[in-house]
């Protein structure tokens, strides 16, 4: 995989003033001192690179306890890794005292992609005399028109380098000035680096495999003739825009929140809350995406080790994309970018890569009377915070989604290239087409596309109105036959609360209509209903990998749409902190284990969505965008419909 352009992004922002929160992220300044506070530790490796330094989050008690003014703790959290040792540590600094507090080598554990990898591995390729010989069997000799793709290693079939050092893979396009080369991929040839030494340890090559003619492109230039019937669509505020920006807090129609880019974790939201006479109640914590996976389903052994796993060993907030008003977002949002750290410790600033925009949301009620004959109807508007990863060919836009009605609804949307096969058949009638089983669908001449899954795993820190909550499973039936049910019409609620973490671990169930609320059994409201927020599913899927896949033992996040947790401030990531050619995973799975309980406590709930993608030729050569999402709404929460006030 690939960066879409290095170079454009390794431009530095201005100095900031300094954090105002403890939950802002680091600014440049931070970022640099405390790469330097590490790099003059007594331990730090000779070559130590840096492949993520972001704020180590304060406890959440002094979050909690902080008032504006008032000085707070200031801490980095940095991964170090040392190429020539193969090692990689865990450090802490106190960058007001520029002291490191915290140094521990990660055994066994392999940190994200580095940035400078991406560039290395094709070099790395093209200088390898076996790649160059499978190339020229199949009538390359420019290497030049050669994009080699890197690839994090996945599950290694060949055990003789299943040994601990760091590897990468490379796959193999033919390119011209095209901006869509996926379409033209080098079937079957694979190659293995070893970048603790640099060299290539491995190339398969199970055979020659036509390439397409030609690569479909989907930019405006290649389109003859564009669309002319279209009139100018504007989305206008004259009076501006209705939130308050404050830093990275937010304020928009009794909602407050904080938010951040996390390199690895993308979009992070914090503190979020809603206003009710004059209050600002408690909701969320944290949340954000822990963990995404895309398995593909084609057993060929140039294949069957694909399994993404996207934030873990990518980082999709380093890949965040630059967005573009009336592109990405509507032409009345605004812009915002992220300060991250390059591999060396420099802080570098993305331009426009959050986006944060009013939208309208439709109806959000009505009634018409027909005695009196009069309407009273009110327009809904929504609040978006967003960003879009690129990574490689499948581009990711997450949006978290703000309602008057006090419901928040987390929307992603799947678009980019679908990731090919070359084949031997160009049409449905060859025959050779079918020959060895059906594990994907042809979108082009020489061109299939393999069936695979995208999983996304999200972590929601709830505080339901205060800190200690409970959750609770709702399932719906139809009552049994009988007295209590003579015209068989009695619908049935069945409400369970999960006593034990291990009792949470859940799948949806559309016969039940299942779904969850997390509430605090502590407060009551007017009504006698404990404050609380239901999860309500929307289009999911289950695993298709089996049990004992090594994706399935990586990634056991995918065995259940629904975990909860006691809350732990190192249980972050859903397949565990250390993901990159991890073969066991660890994280969820372990954590719900020991059967901590979960009534009564400060809780973080997991919940996985899924999506099984059976290709079509209509998603070629650039996929129209698949939705995918869930909402929390109140349930108990008030008293009555919050958004009565709309004007």
């Amino acid at each position: 995989m690939k960066l879409k352009s290095i170079s454009l992004i390794l431009c530095y922002g201005s100095l900031a003033l300094g954090a105002a929160h403890p939950l802002e992220p680091l600014d440049r300044a931070e970022i640099e001192k405390a790469s330097r506070c590490v790099r003059t530790y007594s331990q730090f490796p000779k070559e130590g690179m840096f492949p993520l330094v972001a704020l180590n989050e304060p406890p959440k008690e002094e979050v909690r306890a902080f008032k504006p003014g008032k000085s707070f703790r200031r801490e980095a959290l940095i991964w170090v890794f040392e190429k020539k040792t193969n090692k990689t540590f865990r450090a802490v600094c106190d960058l007001k005292t520029q002291a490191v507090t915290l140094w521990k080598e990660e055994k066994n554990a392999q940190p994200m992609v580095l940035l400078e990898e991406y560039e290395k591995v094709p070099t790395i390729v093209k200088k390898d005399l076996r790649w160059q010989e499978a190339m020229k069997k199949r009538g390359i000799h420019d290497f030049s028109k050669v994009q080699v793709d890197t690839w994090a290693a996945g599950h290694l079939i060949n055990k003789e380098f299943d040994d601990g050092r760091r590897l990468l893979r490379g796959i193999s396009y033919l390119k011209e000035k095209d901006m869509n080369f996926y379409g033209r991929p080098i079937e079957g040839v694979i190659v293995l680096v070893d970048m603790n030494q640099e060299k290539v340890v491995e190339v398969v090559d199970t055979g020659v495999v036509p390439i397409a003619e030609k690569s479909e492109q989907f930019d405006s230039k290649s389109q003859s003739p564009v669309r002319k019937d279209l009139k100018p669509l504007r989305i206008t505020q004259p009076g501006g825009v209705s939130y308050k920006v404050r830093g990275n807090e937010i304020v928009w129609q009794k909602w407050h929140f904080r938010w951040a880019l996390h390199p690895r974790e993308g979009l992070v939201l914090y503190d979020v809350g809603y206003e009710d006479q004059g209050k600002i109640m408690p909701i969320l914590y944290r949340a954000s995406v822990s963990e995404m996976v895309v398995p593909y389903g084609d057993p060929d052994a140039n294949w069957s080790w694909r399994n993404a796993f996207d934030a873990g060993e990518y980082g999709v907030g380093r890949l965040a994309a630059p967005l573009e008003k009336g592109k990405d977002i509507p032409e009345n949002g605004e812009l915002f970018g992220a300060t991250f750290s390059n591999d060396l410790g420099k802080a570098y600033y993305q331009k426009n890569v959050v986006g944060i925009y009013e939208r309208d949301g439709g109806m959000i009620w009505e009634h018409w009377d027909i005695y009196s004959d009069k309407n009273e109807a009110r327009r809904a508007r929504e609040l978006v915070i967003t960003f879009t990863t690129a990574v490689g060919n499948y581009d990711y836009a997450f949006k978290w989604i703000f309602g008057q009605e006090g419901g928040i609804r987390q929307e992603l949307d799947l678009t980019g290239i679908m990731l090919p096969k070359g084949v031997e058949a160009k049409n449905l009638g060859d025959p050779k087409l079918h020959e060895g089983g059906h594990y994907g669908h042809l979108v082009a001449p020489h061109v299939v596309a393999p069936h695979h899954q995208h999983f996304f795993n999200f972590r929601l820190d709830f505080d339901v109105d205060g800190e200690k909550n409970s959750v609770m499973e709702i399932n719906t039936r139809s009552a049994e036959k009988g007295s209590l049910n003579p015209l068989n019409n009695v619908i049935q609620m069945e409400e369970v609360v999960f006593k034990k973490e291990n009792e949470s671990c859940r799948n949806l169930s559309l016969e039940e209509a299942r779904k969850w609320r997390v509430f605090n059994s502590n407060m009551k409201n007017s009504l006698g209903y404990h404050p609380g927020y239901v999860l309500i599913p929307e289009d999911n899927t289950i695993p298709y990998a089996r049990p004992e896949s090594g994706v399935r033992k990586r990634g056991g996040f995918i065995d259940y749409h629904f975990w909860t947790t006691q809350y732990h401030p190192d249980e972050i990531y859903a397949a565990g902190e250390f993901i990159n050619q991890n073969k066991l995973g660890y994280g969820l799975k372990q954590w719900v284990s020991n059967e901590e309980s979960i009534e009564n406590q400060d809780l973080v709930t997991w919940y996985t969505v899924g999506i099984t993608h059976v290709p079509r030729p209509e998603e070629w050569p650039i996929m129209p965008v698949a939705h995918l999402g869930f909402k929390l709404l109140p349930a108990g929460f008030f008293v009555k419909n919050p958004s009565l006030d709309l004007p």
